[in-house]
Protein backbone atom coordinates (compact mmCIF):
# COMPACT_ATOMS: atom_id res chain seq x y z
CA UNK A 1 0.00 0.00 0.00
CA UNK A 2 1.00 3.42 -0.70
CA UNK A 3 0.36 6.85 1.27
CA UNK A 4 1.69 10.33 0.70
CA UNK A 5 2.97 12.43 3.57
CA UNK A 6 -0.14 14.47 3.35
CA UNK A 7 -2.67 11.24 3.91
CA UNK A 8 -0.63 10.05 6.93
CA UNK A 9 -0.01 13.99 8.63
CA UNK A 10 -3.83 14.03 7.85
CA UNK A 11 -4.54 10.76 9.82
CA UNK A 12 -2.36 11.44 12.57
CA UNK A 13 -3.19 14.89 13.12
CA UNK A 14 0.33 16.21 12.21
CA UNK A 15 1.64 19.25 10.21
CA UNK A 16 4.32 18.06 7.26
CA UNK A 17 7.30 20.05 6.66
CA UNK A 18 8.38 19.32 2.99
CA UNK A 19 6.91 17.89 0.17
CA UNK A 20 3.07 16.78 0.87
CA UNK A 21 2.96 14.64 -1.73
CA UNK A 22 6.15 12.42 -1.58
CA UNK A 23 4.94 8.80 -1.49
CA UNK A 24 5.97 5.95 0.79
CA UNK A 25 4.65 2.70 0.85
CA UNK A 26 7.01 0.97 3.75
CA UNK A 27 8.77 1.24 6.91
CA UNK A 28 12.45 1.44 8.12
CA UNK A 29 15.06 2.22 11.00
CA UNK A 30 16.22 5.99 11.02
CA UNK A 31 19.77 4.94 10.69
CA UNK A 32 19.03 2.28 7.56
CA UNK A 33 16.35 4.15 5.75
CA UNK A 34 15.61 3.48 2.61
CA UNK A 35 13.64 6.11 0.08
CA UNK A 36 10.18 5.69 -0.36
CA UNK A 37 9.75 4.44 3.48
CA UNK A 38 9.35 6.36 6.61
CA UNK A 39 10.90 6.52 9.77
CA UNK A 40 10.49 7.80 13.01
CA UNK A 41 12.58 9.99 15.82
CA UNK A 42 11.63 9.74 19.58
CA UNK A 43 14.56 9.20 21.33
CA UNK A 44 17.54 12.03 21.20
CA UNK A 45 20.16 9.15 21.21
CA UNK A 46 18.75 9.16 17.54
CA UNK A 47 18.98 12.58 16.83
CA UNK A 48 22.53 12.27 14.28
CA UNK A 49 20.92 9.92 12.09
CA UNK A 50 18.12 12.22 10.95
CA UNK A 51 20.59 14.56 9.23
CA UNK A 52 21.77 11.40 7.14
CA UNK A 53 18.63 8.71 7.00
CA UNK A 54 17.79 8.02 3.52
CA UNK A 55 14.20 7.30 4.11
CA UNK A 56 11.42 9.72 2.39
CA UNK A 57 9.38 10.72 5.53
CA UNK A 58 10.33 11.12 9.44
CA UNK A 59 7.71 11.09 11.74
CA UNK A 60 9.49 13.88 15.20
CA UNK A 61 7.88 15.14 17.91
CA UNK A 62 6.58 18.73 17.78
CA UNK A 63 9.44 19.83 20.06
CA UNK A 64 12.07 18.66 17.66
CA UNK A 65 13.81 21.86 16.09
CA UNK A 66 16.54 20.97 13.97
CA UNK A 67 20.27 22.22 14.13
CA UNK A 68 21.19 22.21 10.33
CA UNK A 69 19.22 20.92 7.03
CA UNK A 70 17.46 17.70 6.71
CA UNK A 71 16.68 16.00 3.21
CA UNK A 72 13.26 14.18 4.81
CA UNK A 73 10.11 15.34 4.44
CA UNK A 74 9.16 15.79 8.28
CA UNK A 75 6.14 15.21 9.72
CA UNK A 76 5.24 16.71 13.09
CA UNK A 77 3.02 15.26 15.59
CA UNK A 78 2.78 15.36 19.57
CA UNK A 79 4.23 11.84 20.33
CA UNK A 80 6.67 10.14 17.26
CA UNK A 81 6.50 6.73 19.11
CA UNK A 82 2.71 6.79 20.14
CA UNK A 83 1.89 7.99 16.44
CA UNK A 84 4.05 5.46 14.83
CA UNK A 85 2.31 2.40 16.94
CA UNK A 86 -1.12 3.97 15.51
CA UNK A 87 0.11 3.34 11.78
CA UNK A 88 1.56 0.28 12.69
CA UNK A 89 -2.52 -0.52 14.07
CA UNK A 90 -3.93 0.98 10.80
CA UNK A 91 -1.08 -1.24 8.57
CA UNK A 92 -2.14 -4.51 10.62
CA UNK A 93 -6.01 -4.31 10.54
CA UNK A 94 -6.03 -3.98 6.86
CA UNK A 95 -4.18 -7.15 6.22
CA UNK A 96 -7.13 -9.64 5.90
CA UNK A 97 -7.34 -12.45 8.68
CA UNK A 98 -8.15 -15.97 7.94
CA UNK A 99 -11.73 -17.39 8.88
CA UNK A 100 -12.99 -20.99 8.81
CA UNK A 101 -11.21 -23.80 10.38
CA UNK A 102 -8.67 -25.73 8.77
CA UNK A 103 -8.64 -29.76 8.71
CA UNK A 104 -7.20 -31.82 10.19
CA UNK A 105 -8.36 -30.32 13.54
CA UNK A 106 -10.39 -31.36 16.26
CA UNK A 107 -13.36 -29.56 18.02
CA UNK A 108 -15.60 -31.13 20.78
CA UNK A 109 -18.98 -30.99 19.67
CA UNK A 110 -20.06 -29.46 22.93
CA UNK A 111 -18.09 -26.10 22.22
CA UNK A 112 -19.05 -22.74 20.62
CA UNK A 113 -17.27 -21.07 17.99
CA UNK A 114 -18.33 -17.80 17.50
CA UNK A 115 -18.66 -16.07 14.24
CA UNK A 116 -15.38 -15.04 11.44
CA UNK A 117 -12.91 -17.47 13.87
CA UNK A 118 -10.56 -19.36 12.63
CA UNK A 119 -9.35 -22.47 13.73
CA UNK A 120 -5.97 -23.42 12.33
CA UNK A 121 -4.70 -27.08 11.23
CA UNK A 122 -3.50 -29.81 14.04
CA UNK A 123 -5.46 -27.96 17.00
CA UNK A 124 -6.97 -29.35 19.85
CA UNK A 125 -10.39 -27.88 21.16
CA UNK A 126 -11.92 -29.60 24.26
CA UNK A 127 -15.08 -29.89 26.10
CA UNK A 128 -17.39 -26.90 26.44
CA UNK A 129 -15.12 -24.64 25.71
CA UNK A 130 -16.38 -21.05 24.53
CA UNK A 131 -14.22 -19.03 21.36
CA UNK A 132 -15.64 -15.72 20.64
CA UNK A 133 -16.35 -13.76 17.81
CA UNK A 134 -12.90 -12.71 15.46
CA UNK A 135 -10.70 -15.19 17.20
CA UNK A 136 -7.57 -16.20 15.81
CA UNK A 137 -6.02 -19.44 17.14
CA UNK A 138 -3.10 -20.41 14.62
CA UNK A 139 -2.06 -24.02 13.95
CA UNK A 140 -1.34 -26.56 16.94
CA UNK A 141 -2.63 -24.71 19.37
CA UNK A 142 -4.73 -26.70 22.14
CA UNK A 143 -7.16 -25.21 24.10
CA UNK A 144 -8.57 -27.28 27.34
CA UNK A 145 -12.31 -28.20 28.44
CA UNK A 146 -14.05 -25.47 29.75
CA UNK A 147 -11.83 -22.74 28.79
CA UNK A 148 -13.19 -19.39 27.87
CA UNK A 149 -11.62 -17.13 24.58
CA UNK A 150 -13.60 -14.07 23.72
CA UNK A 151 -14.28 -11.76 21.07
CA UNK A 152 -11.32 -10.83 19.03
CA UNK A 153 -8.35 -12.20 21.04
CA UNK A 154 -5.51 -14.06 18.83
CA UNK A 155 -3.64 -16.93 19.92
CA UNK A 156 -0.40 -17.62 17.70
CA UNK A 157 0.71 -21.42 16.67
CA UNK A 158 1.86 -23.81 19.36
CA UNK A 159 0.01 -21.80 22.73
CA UNK A 160 -1.42 -24.16 25.43
CA UNK A 161 -4.36 -23.43 27.39
CA UNK A 162 -5.18 -25.59 30.11
CA UNK A 163 -8.66 -25.93 31.32
CA UNK A 164 -10.99 -23.81 32.94
CA UNK A 165 -8.93 -20.77 31.51
CA UNK A 166 -10.49 -17.31 30.87
CA UNK A 167 -8.97 -15.30 28.27
CA UNK A 168 -10.49 -11.56 27.72
CA UNK A 169 -10.85 -9.87 24.87
CA UNK A 170 -8.72 -8.08 22.20
CA UNK A 171 -5.49 -10.12 23.58
CA UNK A 172 -2.63 -11.12 21.82
CA UNK A 173 -0.94 -14.60 22.65
CA UNK A 174 1.98 -15.35 21.17
CA UNK A 175 3.86 -18.59 20.15
CA UNK A 176 4.85 -20.76 22.90
CA UNK A 177 2.84 -19.34 25.39
CA UNK A 178 1.67 -21.77 28.35
CA UNK A 179 -1.45 -20.74 30.42
CA UNK A 180 -2.51 -23.03 33.17
CA UNK A 181 -0.15 -25.11 33.91
CA UNK A 182 0.26 -26.22 37.52
CA UNK A 183 2.30 -24.10 40.13
CA UNK A 184 5.02 -24.93 41.90
CA UNK A 185 3.67 -26.32 45.02
CA UNK A 186 5.30 -29.12 47.22
CA UNK A 187 4.96 -30.48 50.81
CA UNK A 188 8.30 -31.62 52.23
CA UNK A 189 7.78 -35.03 54.29
CA UNK A 190 9.80 -36.38 56.71
CA UNK A 191 11.92 -38.81 55.01
CA UNK A 192 12.88 -35.66 52.61
CA UNK A 193 10.96 -36.38 49.57
CA UNK A 194 8.12 -33.80 48.66
CA UNK A 195 4.52 -34.85 47.99
CA UNK A 196 2.76 -32.71 45.32
CA UNK A 197 -0.22 -30.04 46.06
CA UNK A 198 -2.13 -30.55 43.61
CA UNK A 199 -3.42 -27.19 41.84
CA UNK A 200 -7.33 -27.00 41.62
CA UNK A 201 -7.59 -22.93 40.35
CA UNK A 202 -7.36 -21.68 37.01
CA UNK A 203 -6.02 -18.23 35.60
CA UNK A 204 -8.16 -15.30 34.18
CA UNK A 205 -6.65 -12.84 31.99
CA UNK A 206 -8.41 -9.34 31.55
CA UNK A 207 -8.95 -7.74 28.31
CA UNK A 208 -6.43 -5.99 26.17
CA UNK A 209 -3.48 -8.22 27.19
CA UNK A 210 -0.40 -9.62 25.22
CA UNK A 211 1.59 -12.15 26.62
CA UNK A 212 5.51 -12.75 24.79
CA UNK A 213 6.98 -15.86 23.30
CA UNK A 214 7.03 -18.98 25.60
CA UNK A 215 6.08 -17.01 28.63
CA UNK A 216 4.22 -19.16 31.33
CA UNK A 217 1.42 -18.61 33.82
CA UNK A 218 0.46 -20.97 36.49
CA UNK A 219 -3.14 -21.39 37.16
CA UNK A 220 -4.10 -20.62 40.94
CA UNK A 221 -3.47 -23.08 44.00
CA UNK A 222 -6.95 -22.43 44.94
CA UNK A 223 -9.17 -19.37 43.39
CA UNK A 224 -7.15 -17.60 40.63
CA UNK A 225 -4.08 -16.17 39.04
CA UNK A 226 -5.38 -12.97 37.23
CA UNK A 227 -3.35 -10.56 34.57
CA UNK A 228 -5.29 -7.57 34.79
CA UNK A 229 -6.25 -5.49 31.87
CA UNK A 230 -3.93 -3.83 29.98
CA UNK A 231 -1.00 -5.69 31.16
CA UNK A 232 1.99 -6.48 28.96
CA UNK A 233 4.19 -8.85 29.56
CA UNK A 234 7.44 -9.88 27.30
CA UNK A 235 8.85 -12.90 26.19
CA UNK A 236 9.90 -15.89 28.54
CA UNK A 237 8.42 -14.23 31.57
CA UNK A 238 7.34 -16.74 34.54
CA UNK A 239 4.28 -15.80 36.24
CA UNK A 240 3.70 -17.98 39.42
CA UNK A 241 0.33 -19.37 41.09
CA UNK A 242 -1.94 -17.16 42.64
CA UNK A 243 -0.22 -14.10 41.68
CA UNK A 244 -2.24 -10.77 40.76
CA UNK A 245 -0.57 -9.02 38.11
CA UNK A 246 -2.55 -5.16 38.30
CA UNK A 247 -3.48 -2.81 35.47
CA UNK A 248 -1.50 -1.54 32.67
CA UNK A 249 1.71 -3.00 33.98
CA UNK A 250 4.50 -3.81 31.80
CA UNK A 251 7.16 -6.38 32.21
CA UNK A 252 10.28 -7.31 30.46
CA UNK A 253 11.36 -10.71 29.10
CA UNK A 254 13.40 -12.88 31.66
CA UNK A 255 11.23 -11.91 35.14
CA UNK A 256 9.82 -13.88 37.51
CA UNK A 257 7.18 -13.05 40.08
CA UNK A 258 6.97 -16.00 42.83
CA UNK A 259 3.68 -17.30 44.05
CA UNK A 260 0.65 -15.71 45.84
CA UNK A 261 2.70 -12.22 45.09
CA UNK A 262 0.28 -9.13 44.13
CA UNK A 263 1.75 -6.21 41.54
CA UNK A 264 -0.03 -3.43 41.47
CA UNK A 265 -1.25 -1.01 38.59
CA UNK A 266 0.74 0.87 35.85
CA UNK A 267 4.50 -0.92 37.29
CA UNK A 268 7.22 -1.03 35.23
CA UNK A 269 9.69 -3.96 35.19
CA UNK A 270 12.87 -4.29 33.21
CA UNK A 271 14.67 -6.94 32.49
CA UNK A 272 15.72 -10.24 34.66
CA UNK A 273 14.09 -8.71 37.44
CA UNK A 274 12.57 -10.48 40.06
CA UNK A 275 10.22 -10.66 43.16
CA UNK A 276 9.78 -13.38 45.68
CA UNK A 277 6.32 -14.74 46.95
CA UNK A 278 3.82 -13.44 49.07
CA UNK A 279 4.51 -9.86 49.04
CA UNK A 280 2.68 -6.78 47.98
CA UNK A 281 4.22 -4.67 45.35
CA UNK A 282 2.21 -1.21 45.08
CA UNK A 283 1.31 0.88 41.97
CA UNK A 284 3.35 2.34 39.88
CA UNK A 285 6.47 1.13 40.87
CA UNK A 286 9.71 0.68 38.74
CA UNK A 287 12.05 -2.28 39.15
CA UNK A 288 15.82 -1.82 37.22
CA UNK A 289 17.28 -4.57 35.23
CA UNK A 290 17.87 -7.81 37.16
CA UNK A 291 16.34 -6.37 40.86
CA UNK A 292 15.05 -8.56 43.40
CA UNK A 293 12.37 -7.36 45.27
CA UNK A 294 12.46 -9.42 48.34
CA UNK A 295 10.11 -6.86 50.99
CA UNK A 296 7.41 -5.36 50.28
CA UNK A 297 7.28 -2.27 48.14
CA UNK A 298 5.08 1.17 48.31
CA UNK A 299 3.42 2.89 45.66
CA UNK A 300 5.81 5.20 43.51
CA UNK A 301 8.69 3.37 44.62
CA UNK A 302 11.76 3.01 42.45
CA UNK A 303 14.05 0.40 42.91
CA UNK A 304 17.18 -1.01 41.79
CA UNK A 305 20.01 -3.25 42.42
CA UNK A 306 20.40 -7.09 42.83
CA UNK A 307 18.43 -6.86 46.17
CA UNK A 308 16.40 -3.96 45.55
CA UNK A 309 16.34 -0.76 47.65
CA UNK A 310 14.99 2.60 47.25
CA UNK A 311 17.10 4.39 43.99
CA UNK A 312 19.06 7.40 45.25
CA UNK A 313 20.33 5.52 48.05
CA UNK A 314 20.99 2.61 45.76
CA UNK A 315 23.19 5.33 43.79
CA UNK A 316 25.55 6.66 46.13
CA UNK A 317 26.27 3.12 47.62
CA UNK A 318 27.37 2.86 43.69
CA UNK A 319 29.56 5.27 43.75
CA UNK A 320 31.12 4.41 47.00
CA UNK A 321 31.72 0.48 45.26
CA UNK A 322 32.90 1.69 41.96
CA UNK A 323 35.84 3.24 44.40
CA UNK A 324 36.64 0.59 46.27
CA UNK A 325 40.03 -0.71 45.04
CA UNK A 326 40.91 3.25 45.39
CA UNK A 327 39.54 3.37 48.93
CA UNK A 328 41.33 0.11 49.83
CA UNK A 329 44.73 1.10 48.45
CA UNK A 330 44.22 4.19 50.80
CA UNK A 331 43.60 2.40 54.00
CA UNK A 332 46.34 0.00 53.12
CA UNK A 333 48.77 2.95 52.87
CA UNK A 334 47.10 5.03 55.90
CA UNK A 335 47.81 1.67 57.96
CA UNK A 336 51.53 1.57 57.02
CA UNK A 337 51.89 4.88 57.79
CA UNK A 338 50.25 5.04 61.52
CA UNK A 339 52.61 1.71 61.93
Amino acid sequence: MEFTARQIAIFLGGEVVGDMEIKINNVSKIEDGKPGTLTFLANPKYNEYIYTTKASVVLVNRSFTPEREIGATLIKVQDAYESLARLMEMYVKSVPTKKGIEIPSYISSTSKIGEDSYIGAFTYIGEHVIIGKNVQIHPQCWIGHHSEIKDNTVIFAGAKVYPESKIGENCIIHAGVVIGSDGFGFAPQADGTYKKLNQIGNVVIEDDVEIGANTTIDCATMGSTIIRKGVKLDNLIQIAHNVVVGENTVIAALSGIAGSTTVGKNCVFAGQTGVTGHLKIGDRVTLGAKSAAINNVPDDSVLLGEFAFDAARYRRAYAVFRNLPDIYRDLNDLKRKLK
